[in-house]
């Protein structure tokens, strides 16, 4: 199993550039799209090059997601505690984005290793945002809470106009998946790939464990969730989080791969269905060279030295040999 990275590769490897040529006075103009359509805009002019712009764009929110101000809860305080002086918050951002930072690059740490921690934080800016209000309930967990002013059961969004489930107690968060896929194909992949997933949940070594469980209909913690959200094509998938998942560093690790958990399906789904097709395109060769050497080979017949041969001659060649 793959897990995914929190900070953006391709934004890591730009910031990492930008940073080791700061005497060179060079433009950036530079768009992308990652999974689950979460936009990227970086720009630098040459008037300033100590100064990059970084905008990005959220998926959609369906109506169940509440955003403040094109955010989801708890984004702006999150940025401003996970990078410092070093980013400040454009507002309005710019147009068609839902978030513009403006990174001093001047800024940043002189020690190497922090200022590398420092970059790859903010290459992970997507997991800051997104995974905000989520950082919030599990931190309330750790400490045995809930949220105040915040209703039962919370939606937060996870991909465009789709969202996940949290259910919050004192003593645990039940965190619940509608599992969507528009091809049968890959629905049927990640029904079957759920169910084993939730099977091996049971293995000795992974006692430890968030419980996991997989629901064809939507299990009764959603009762008073919106009836057009629970839409489900490939079943419900349910986590109950425990605050000994969410202590010390394992905060981190479980917001983000509670985020990205159908992506993580999605991808794991994509690779069956192309191991699936490689071996068939394997046994179908195998099938026709298995064909090829049944064939019978077409053997010349050997001739015997007294054999003869006759050759049929049309008359006008019968007609020229009886002349000669």
């Amino acid at each position: 199993m793959i897990l995914l990275q929190s900070q953006s590769r391709f934004l890591l490897q730009t910031l990492l550039n930008r940073v080791q040529n700061l005497e060179k006075a060079v433009e950036l103009d530079y768009h992308w799209v990652e999974f689950n359509d979460v936009r990227y805009h970086i720009l630098v002019s040459t008037k300033n090059p100590n100064v990059l712009l970084l905008s990005v764009s959220l998926p959609t929110p369906p109506p169940e997601a509440v955003f403040m101000g094109g955010l989801p809860g708890g984004a702006i305080e999150a940025i401003k505690a996970a990078y410092g002086v070093v980013v400040h918050i454009l507002d309005p951002p710019r147009d068609g984005f839902n978030l513009t930072l403006k990174l001093n690059l001047a800024k940043l740490p002189p020690d190497e290793e922090h200022r590398y921690a420092l970059l790859v934080k903010i290459a992970s800016v997507r997991e800051v945002v997104l995974g905000a209000p989520l950082r919030v309930v599990l931190k309330h967990l750790a400490s045995r809470t809930v949220v105040p002013d915040v209703d039962r059961v919370l939606a937060l969004v996870h991909r465009p106009k789709e969202s996940f489930f949290l259910v919050s107690q004192p003593d645990k968060v039940t965190v619940v998946f509608p599992m969507r896929f528009k091809d049968s194909v890959d629905t049927a992949f990640a029904t079957s790939f759920l169910q084993e997933f939730v099977e091996a949940r049971r293995a000795a070594g992974l006692n430890n464990a968030p419980p996991c469980l997989w629901s064809p209909t939507p299990p009764l913690e959603l009762n008073e969730a919106p009836a057009e959200a629970l839409s489900a094509n490939a079943g419900f998938v349910s986590f109950v989080i425990f605050p000994r998942h969410v202590e010390g560093k394992k905060l981190d690790r479980t917001v983000w791969n509670l985020s990205t958990f159908h992506a993580y399906v999605s991808y794991h789904v994509k690779c069956s269905e192309g191991f699936m097709h490689t071996r068939m395109r394997r046994r179908v060769e195998s099938l026709i060279q298995a064909l090829d050497r049944a064939k019978p080979g077409g053997e010349e017949k050997k001739k015997s030295p007294n054999s003869r041969s006759f050759k049929r001659l049309s008359l006008s060649e019968a007609r020229a040999n009886s002349i000669s």
